[in-house]
């Protein structure tokens, strides 16, 4: 089912209006699903009938991405207005403490969520903010690389690279390792996404200063990362765990940036098992 979510979220002036599109499907014990910038939640597609069988799933677009509008002024798209979002969020659709999984951005989310104690279990896929200073920016670069390319292409040239592995392997090689895999019309809608994503530039911009350095207690937490992310290099894992030392690191054979596509049944299964 999809739908959208009218919210109040706190500002400096007072309660702010935020509407976000979500899917929601499945049965069980609920579980958010948070995407990476530029990206939306249909990059959670190849899992989400897998997931959907044993969870209460709710795939979520991030403010200014996907269908879900921009923030208001007054908020800004940083760590803490977008937690107070999603408690927000979580308040609306009467989910108690959800599992939470997210992917690159997503899995910072996530994980801030659960510092914040506003959820029950965190798996982080490829999380952001483990970086150095030099990953930070190579990945900042390649992410605006990115969007300017996506912003460029006319659609008709999209849809005619998306017709073939070679044009696919092209237009998503950055996220998947292996982009063959995205059907034509995924890679269609996720480079309009990027295109039109109006929260991309403030959220990079806010991202620039973030660094995850606390420990998340209390809680399951799977930080999963696979061998062939060539946006935040898998190093990142081990320094995630030195900060969580309690969290569980998953190696994801052959798997690139965003790995849902890339081994749906491998990803799904260390979503269930982090979130027991």
């Amino acid at each position: 089912m999809s739908a959208t979510v009218s919210l109040k979220v706190p500002s400096p002036r007072g309660p702010q209006p935020v509407t976000v599109a979500y899917t929601r499907v499945g049965s069980g014990e609920p579980l958010l699903l948070l995407h990476g910038i530029g990206h939306h939640r249909q990059a959670w597609d190849p899992v989400v009938d897998i997931l959907a069988a044993e969870r209460d799933v709710i795939a979520v677009d991030l403010p200014g991405f996907g269908a879900s509008p921009g923030l208001p002024d007054g908020l800004a798209y940083d760590l803490p207005t977008t937690t107070s979002v999603f408690a927000a969020l979580c308040e609306a659709l009467e989910l108690d403490r959800p599992h939470v999984a997210g992917n690159s951005l997503g899995g910072l989310l996530a994980l801030e969520l659960g510092r914040e104690r506003l959820v029950r279990s965190v798996t982080a896929l490829s999380p952001a903010g483990f970086w150095s200073e030099a990953e930070r920016r190579y990945a900042f670069a390649v992410l605006l690389t990115m969007r300017r390319i996506s912003q460029r292409l006319p659609l008709p040239l999209v849809e005619r690279l998306s017709r073939s592995a070679a044009g696919r392997t092209m237009l998503t090689s950055t996220i998947y390792a292996r982009p063959a895999r995205r059907p034509a019309e995924a890679v269609v809608a996720e480079t309009l996404a990027l295109a039109r994503a109006t929260g991309f530039d403030a959220t990079l911009l806010a991202g620039a200063a973030v660094r995850f350095a606390d420990d998340v207690p209390g809680l399951p937490v799977t930080v999963a990362w696979g061998t062939r992310d060539m946006l935040l290099p898998r190093r990142q894992g081990v320094r995630a765990k030195q900060i969580i030392p309690r969290a569980r690191l998953v190696r994801l054979p052959g798997c690139g940036h965003c790995p849902m596509n890339d081994d749906p049944a491998l990803v799904a299964r260390v979503i269930l098992d982090g979130s027991r």
